[in-house]
Parts: C-alpha cells; sequence; structure tokens
C-alpha cells in the first residue's frame, strides 16, 4: 500500500489552517504512559460514563450536569458502585439532576465491574490502559468493546483521548480521508478496516514521529469544511 506522504498532510494543513504557527496551537500531546498509569481509576469509570452520555446526546447539556452526575454516583466509586444493590441503582437513575437513561445508567456498573476485573489482573485499570501500545490502538478499542459496555464505536476512543491516550480517532474528516485514498473501501469498524487504518497511522507515526493524537488532527484539518484564511 502506498501512502501519501506525512509532509503533504502536513502542508495541507497548514495552508488550510493559516501557516505552521497557527497549524501547531491547534495540536496537543497525549499523556505519557507515566502519566497515564497516575490517573486513579475512577476517572477512567467517570470519563467513559461521560462519553457514553454524550454519544447521541448534546455534548454542552452532559458537561453542565456532570456535577450532579459524580454526586449521585458517589464521584464513581468503583468499590461502591459494586456494592449497589438493583433497586439502589434504578432510584438513580430517575434522580432529576442527571439525565435519566436507565440503560445508560446500567452501564456505570457493568464498566465498574471491567475496571474491577482489570485491576485484579493488572493491579490497576490506569497501568493496563497506559501499557497497552499504541501501534495496536484498536486493539485496545475492540477490547474495551467486547468487556465494556456501549463503548464500540467512537464513545471509547473519544474517552480515551479525553484521559490523555495517545490515540487516533475516526471522525467523519478522517474517515473522508481514508476513504479518498482508498484505504479503507466497507465498514469503517470492521477487523479488515480497522488493520488497514492502524498500518496506515503506524507508517505516518515511523515516517514523522508524530504522535497518533496530532496525526489525526492534520489529516482531519486538512479536508472538510475548515479552512482558514492565511
Amino acid at each position: 500500500m502506498k501512502y501519501e506522504s506525512f509532509d503533504d498532510i502536513y502542508s495541507r494543513a497548514c495552508q488550510r489552517k493559516g501557516g505552521v504557527e497557527a497549524l501547531e496551537s491547534l495540536l496537543s500531546e497525549p499523556l505519557s504512559n507515566k502519566q497515564l498509569a497516575l490517573i486513579p481509576d475512577d476517572r477512567f469509570l467517570a470519563q467513559f460514563s461521560m462519553s457514553i452520555f454524550q454519544s447521541g446526546f448534546v455534548w454542552r447539556v452532559i458537561r453542565n450536569k456532570w456535577p450532579a452526575f459524580e454526586e449521585v454516583f458517589w464521584e464513581f466509586n468503583i468499590e461502591k458502585l459494586l456494592m449497589m444493590p438493583a433497586d439502589m441503582l434504578e432510584r438513580k437513575s430517575q434522580d432529576v439532576r442527571i439525565v435519566r437513561n436507565f440503560t445508560k445508567v446500567k452501564t456505570i456498573p457493568a464498566n465498574a465491574q471491567m475496571i474491577r476485573n482489570i485491576q485484579l489482573e493488572h493491579g490497576s485499570f490506569a497501568k493496563f490502559i497506559a501499557n497497552w501500545p499504541e501501534s495496536d490502538i484498536v486493539g485496545l478499542w475492540l477490547y474495551l468493546k467486547k468487556h465494556g459496555q456501549r463503548l464500540g464505536g467512537n464513545t471509547g476512543p473519544y474517552a480515551l483521548r479525553q484521559l490523555g491516550k495517545d490515540t487516533f480517532i475516526l471522525s467523519s474528516d478522517v474517515e473522508s480521508y481514508l476513504r479518498a485514498h482508498s484505504i479503507i473501501e466497507g465498514g469503517l469498524y470492521s477487523k479488515r478496516s480497522l488493520d488497514a487504518i492502524q498500518r496506515a497511522f503506524n507508517h505516518w507515526q515511523s515516517e514523522s514521529g508524530r504522535s497518533l493524537t496530532e496525526l489525526s488532527r492534520l489529516i482531519a484539518y486538512g479536508v472538510g469544511e475548515n479552512t482558514v484564511q492565511a
């Protein structure tokens, strides 16, 4: 597979975003593995839950209500959540301070259990995430989808990005680029497509030394309706 060079990707993003300085100001680095490993596991559960509630909803509304979510669900204390009886969970799901969606509320203890299982095997969920190689980031996506609840599609990747894990995001702009350059043809989240996407990003990372986070944004800035006059 012949990929477009990183220099061409970067040059196009520069032209569309007003030059190198303007473009670089839009980029951000992920956390280091050491920094990731220090994040409390309850913050992973909180971010997973926030991303699940934001999916298909107005993100701003969820952010505004999030302090109430933290209060209602004991700041996402994993041990407390796993001890919570079913009738209490149902009552909490009807609290007027949060978004009352019982289907999504049920993912909170379910994903707490996933995190607890990983804690027992790896010491902490944060270390598990930190040690997962970025060269197989789609493997982590698939793990979260299989062992968690409602973490498939872009929900898991967006949560990882917010937490600081280095990952690309398959936004509509990135997907458009991948299809236009014949990197993928079928379903976006098929194993064949995900493997092809991972190989492409690994190639650009090897070529450029840039993080997956930066590469994803650079590709997105080079397509779509986001041109800025220089």
